[in-house]
């Protein structure tokens, strides 16, 4: 059995191995979290420490109950596939059933070729509509800030260097009818 105090464990490992303080408290905690090292305030100070065999006890009541969990799966598997077969094999084929399977599959396909022609009709959809007036909208906001920034680049070369407004859309290739999208 080892204990050491956080201020005793720190200055001993921080020169050679670099390790910065605050890790080593989270680390600390979190062994204690894990029930893998004990944790006692004695004064005002903390001491932790870890019996050899408490890992062991933990890996083996940990191995317990997974143990106790696979045996409680496997009877519920047992049982469930018990009353599947009991289901099954006291399942009469009727004529009633048989339609009943005939109606579902025709319906099955009946739903899926209304999907299949619902999916025709998605353009018209109202909700795609209205998101693609938004991207719309945010669209023509993005191009309006764009040309804002073209005029503002326009003007102060205009000003910086005295250029012609059209010699300066000629060297750049902006169209004569450049302007703000309505």
């Amino acid at each position: 059995m080892t204990a050491l105090s956080t201020w005793n464990c720190v200055p001993l490992l921080y020169p050679d191995l670099h390790v910065a303080a605050m890790s080593i408290k989270d680390v600390l905690q979190s062994l204690v979290d894990d029930n893998y090292v004990v944790c006692e305030k004695i004064g005002t100070s903390n001491y932790y420490w870890a019996f050899l065999s408490q890992g062991t006890l933990i890996r083996q009541q940990k191995t317990a109950d997974l143990e106790e969990k696979v045996k409680r799966l496997k009877a519920k598997r047992k049982a469930t596939l018990e009353s599947t077969a009991k289901a099954e094999s006291t399942r009469q084929d009727t004529p009633e059933r048989k339609k009943a399977l005939a109606d579902l599959e025709r319906l099955q396909e009946e739903q899926a070729a209304l999907d299949a022609r619902l999916a025709k009709f998605s353009s018209c959809d109202p909700e795609m509509l209205d998101a693609r007036k938004q991207k719309i909208g945010v669209a023509k906001e993005a191009v309006n800030r764009w040309t804002d920034n073209v005029f503002a680049i326009k003007s102060w070369c205009q000003k910086k260097f005295s250029v012609d407004p059209s010699v300066m859309d000629k060297q750049f290739g902006i169209p004569s009818d450049f302007d703000y999208l309505d």
